[in-house]
Formats: structure tokens, C-alpha cells, sequence
């Protein structure tokens, strides 16, 4: 059926504006240890609620609530995790994400969306000074601890078109390093790359700590301070910038971008990895959505077309780019020749 044979309903907007319901229901199943207890052998409310030291009325409703909403399952009386609660809210699982509302639940980043209109009038955040776009703000480390897991994989991925030809002795500058997965990957893939990583002292030292425990703590150099101030140094073979300039507008990324440009030797390649969304901003549904955060989180920051980004990329002195068909999930990657 068409959209325009169907009734009108109102079920999206409910939907909607009740959001903050399933949020706060899941974050306190997080703070509680439910979806933990549940996986490790508790099944019944009377056992959650023993092993999250709760009342069995509580659990109960709330184990209902998160069956209601697809968190969890329910058989005769009887809880169990679905597969990506097994897999994501477990936190002995490999791939635990409840981390992950530490930074997203945040006061400054919830507060960031609590007058989206103000931000909308305004044309920016409404949290003070330069709101999630400030150098060395302390919730990146947070978000660079709980998420970094989600970044093995493109890593990996990106490791194997960037460097082709894996023994190659290259120089490697990661901008806004953040976990430090991105470079790491490339080291892992290939004992003679040097990375030398620009962010904050903190971000660094999770950086750090990530390229102790991959082993390549030698070939790992901290470039401590903002990569717009910097000094990166020359002669690199290639320049990592992931998921950074969506923070900016397109004249400071331009700025940013000749730095790196002078940065590369030449024949140097400067690979931008982003959610870079279709000609009409709104698809996919990922990078489309990426522009909301980006006006109530920082003064300046959007979604940019590649058609955008290229052209931007080519006033910074890029002679061509190109965007690379890979899969990496949500992200995609331009590849910018000197």
C-alpha cells in the first residue's frame, strides 16, 4: 500500500515522544546488572532480583517491560537474553556495550538535546564554549574505552586497502588517534609502521594502553596536544583522519587538511573515514542522523557529501580523491593522493 492509501496514525509520534521510556529502562537494567545476572544463569524474578540485590516486584515488571521491547525473552515464567543481549548487555561478553551509556546518557550529553529548538534558532550547541568539540574533553575517554571494541573490525579492514602491500616500511600520522585502533591496525598488519598519534594526554593514554596490549607499544609514538596546533612533523606515507571532521564546519577542516597535506611526503595519501551521507543528507539512515548531533553538540559541526568533502579536499592542495568502495560498516573512506 502506498503512502498516501494508508490512514494517518499516531502511532510514530507516541512512539516518539515516549522514547525516554524504553532509554531509562535500559540504562537501569545497565546500572542493575540484569541483562549480566540473567546470562549467568538467573531466570526467574525471585533469582534476578536475589542477584541484583532488588525487589522481585521490581524485576519482575521491568524483566516484563524489556520482554515488551524485544531485550528479552520469556518463557513459562522464565527470563532468558536474546541473542544481541547476549552478545552487547552481558558484561562478560567480548562485545559488552553498557558502557557506552556512561557517555551517551551523560548529563552534557543529554542536556545537549534538551533545547533542540534554542539550538535550532541559534545554528549551534547550546552548551557553553565549544560544548563536545572542545579539545580534550574528558567524556571522549569514556567513549573511547566503552566503544573501541566496534572499531576492531574496520580497522582491520582498512589496514588491508590502505596498505596493499603489507612489509612496506611506512610512516603513519593518526589525527585525533581516540582509542587508537585505527593505526594499531595497521601496525598489527605490517612490523614495519611507525604510527605517530596526535590527541589529548588522556585520549593517549588509552591509545597507549591499546597499542601495549596489541604489542606494538615500540612502533607507537604519542603526538600529545590539538591537531589543529600541533606540530605533526614531515615525511609521513600516509595520514589517518576517522570520524574528526564532522565536528567542524568545512573551512576549518580546510585548514586542518593542509596541515596534514604538509605533513605528507610526496606520493602521501590521507585517508578520511567518516559517515558521509547520500547527495540528499538524509540516507543512510546512520550518517543522516549524524547532523542533529552535530548542532546541539557543537558550535559548527554537520554531515558532509563526498561531493562536499572532495572539493574541500582539493582546496587543501589534494591533486585527486577517491571514494573506496569498502565495506566498514556505517563509515565510508576517501583516499586523498599528494
Amino acid at each position: 500500500m502506498s503512502e498516501s492509501a494508508k490512514e494517518p496514525s499516531p502511532g510514530l509520534f507516541f512512539d516518539t515522544i515516549s522514547g525516554f521510556e524504553r532509554t531509562q529502562a535500559l540504562k537501569g537494567a545497565i546500572d542493575l546488572g540484569l541483562f549480566t545476572a540473567i546470562g549467568a544463569g538467573a531466570q526467574t524474578a525471585a533469582e534476578i532480583a536475589a542477584k541484583c540485590e532488588a525487589s522481585e516486584r521490581g524485576v519482575r515488571i521491568l524483566c516484563d517491560y524489556l520482554v515488551v521491547n524485544g531485550f528479552l525473552k520469556k518463557v513459562a515464567g522464565k527470563y532468558a537474553l536474546t541473542r544481541d543481549s547476549a552478545a552487547y548487555l552481558d558484561a562478560r561478553s567480548p562485545t559488552y556495550l553498557g558502557g557506552a551509556a556512561d557517555f551517551i546518557l551523560a548529563p552534557m550529553m543529554s542536556g545537549a538535546y534538551s533545547d533542540i529548538a534554542g539550538a535550532v534558532r541559534k545554528g549551534g550547541t547550546m552548551l557553553s564554549g565549544e560544548g563536545m568539540a572542545a579539545p580534550e574533553h574528558p567524556l571522549w575517554v569514556k567513549y573511547a574505552q566503552a566503544m573501541a571494541f566496534m572499531t576492531v573490525v574496520p580497522a582491520q579492514m582498512m589496514a588491508e586497502f590502505v596498505d596493499t602491500v603489507p612489509g612496506n616500511r611506512l610512516k603513519v600520522l593518526d589525527i585525533a588517534a581516540g582509542s587508537g585502533l585505527y593505526g594499531i591496525g595497521l601496525a598489527r598488519r605490517n612490523p614495519n609502521v611507525d604510527i605517530f598519534a596526535v590527541d589529548g594526554p588522556d585520549m593517549l593514554a588509552v591509545a597507549t594502553e591499546n597499542a601495549r596490549k596489541a604489542g606494538i607499544e615500540k612502533h607507537y609514538h604519542p603526538i600529545p596536544g590539538s591537531a589543529f596546533e600541533v606540530d605533526f612533523g614531515s615525511g609521513y606515507d600516509i595520514a589517518l583522519i576517522t570520524n574528526f571532521l564532522h565536528h567542524f564546519d568545512l573551512g576549518t577542516c580546510e585548514h586542518l587538511m593542509k596541515k596534514v597535506y604538509a605533513a605528507l611526503k610526496d606520493g602521501g595519501r590521507a585517508v578520511t573515514l567518516d559517515l558521509i551521507p547520500n547527495e540528499d543528507h538524509v540516507t543512510p539512515r546512520e550518517a543522516g542522523s549524524l547532523g542533529l548531533a552535530m548542532l546541539v553538540s557543537t558550535p559548527h559541526g554537520d554531515i558532509y557529501t563526498y561531493a562536499e568533502l572532495k572539493y574541500m579536499l582539493q582546496n587543501a592542495g589534494f591533486a585527486r580523491s577517491e571514494l573506496h568502495p569498502s565495506d566498514l560498516g556505517d563509515a565510508r573512506a576517501i583516499i586523498s593522493y599528494k
